[in-house]
């Protein structure tokens, strides 16, 4: 039960035995478990690592455990400031490898054996979108990240998506769930739902991706502003990578019409990632950014997880939210 706390076994088996025998000692635990007394003392060196035991006041010679309301909250506060440490990690190697790939591809021709090919600037990134839609025979996939979509971005990309339905292009998008709220960027959704496209949204997308016929993509340089530069992807393992990525997100994407549900108490899609977002450290500037929405929702929805979770603070938010099952303890 405690094994993703990095309890094993045998060691919960004794942590759980001494909470109900706290005054015997290592023989009796052995005896009363069926284990030998090597056992339980590595079990209890281990408890020891954890915070779970403690020596007695009364006796210097023997151990006594700790209340476990105690002892395992601060021992998932723990592994969750561990997370958030990884996960700010993660985030910092993977921003690292865009910045190499977008520099690394600049150097080298489309005709490169890397498979990748950067493009500078929107003049660029339309040309080259422009030559890959005259091309595209089947299937057209997007992430489209940024929130409500600008009247130029709209009015630019109208006439290519249109030529692309008209030939029967399958088209799939998928937007942030902050458009729902923006009139003119469900307008244009449900416009290109009329021509056939099929559209869903989801909380968060790692960045603006187009995808043609699982055979050529278009990744964005700079995850702050797209219209930066481009990295043109030909290579077919990576390409493999990014269909497998954006079939993972259509699943669990909302259709455009579909209402958000939840049941009573529960958390929707876009507090889960507030959530989880929190518990990474996260600013709510950088949330907000992630989400397509302003900092003042992020903390109109941080301040009602609190509320939600009974917690005072970001910390402790965390923390219940592990215990309550809406986070994991450990990366998954």
């Amino acid at each position: 039960m405690l094994s993703k706390l990095g309890i094993d076994a045998v060691t919960e088996a004794v942590y759980r035995c001494m909470l109900e025998h706290p005054q015997k000692d290592v023989p009796e635990w052995a005896a009363g478990l069926g284990l030998s007394e090597d056992e339980v003392r590595r079990a209890l060196h281990r408890l020891s690592e954890l915070a779970l035991v403690r020596v007695s006041a009364e006796d210097t010679s023997t151990v006594r455990p700790v209340n476990p309301i105690l002892g395992l909250e601060a021992l998932v506060a723990r592994q969750q400031a561990e997370l958030a440490a990884q996960t700010q990690q993660v985030e910092a190697s993977r921003a690292a490898v865009a910045e190499l790939l977008a520099e690394y591809s600049h150097r080298h021709s489309p005709t490169s054996k890397v498979g990748m090919q950067y493009l500078a600037g929107i003049d660029e990134i339309r040309d080259q979108l422009e030559a890959i839609n005259s091309e595209v025979r089947e299937e057209f996939l997007t992430f489209a990240p940024g929130g409500p979509q600008s009247p130029e971005n709209m009015r630019a990309s109208r006439p290519l998506n249109q030529r692309l339905l008209d030939r029967d292009i399958t088209m799939r998008t998928i937007y942030l769930s902050s458009i729902r709220r923006d009139a003119a960027t469900v307008a244009h959704a449900e416009w290109l739902e009329s021509l056939g496209a099929q559209i869903r949204t989801v909380p968060t997308l790692p960045n603006r991706i187009i995808i043609c016929d699982r055979r050529i993509a278009l990744i964005a340089a700079n995850t702050e502003n797209t219209a930066d530069g481009a990295v043109v992807v030909t290579s077919p393992g990576m390409i493999a990578l990014l269909c497998a990525l954006f079939d993972h997100v259509w699943q669990t994407a909302e259709p455009l019409g579909a209402s958000p549900r939840r049941s009573p108490g529960s958390l929707d899609k876009q507090q889960l990632e507030v959530l989880r977002l929190m518990a990474q450290g996260r600013t709510d500037e950088s949330i907000a950014n992630s989400l397509g929405v302003s900092t003042r929702t992020v903390r109109r929805i941080a301040n009602g997880l609190l509320t939600h979770l009974n917690a005072r603070s970001r910390f402790q938010a965390a923390v219940h939210a592990v215990r309550q099952g809406y986070l994991s303890a450990s990366p998954e």
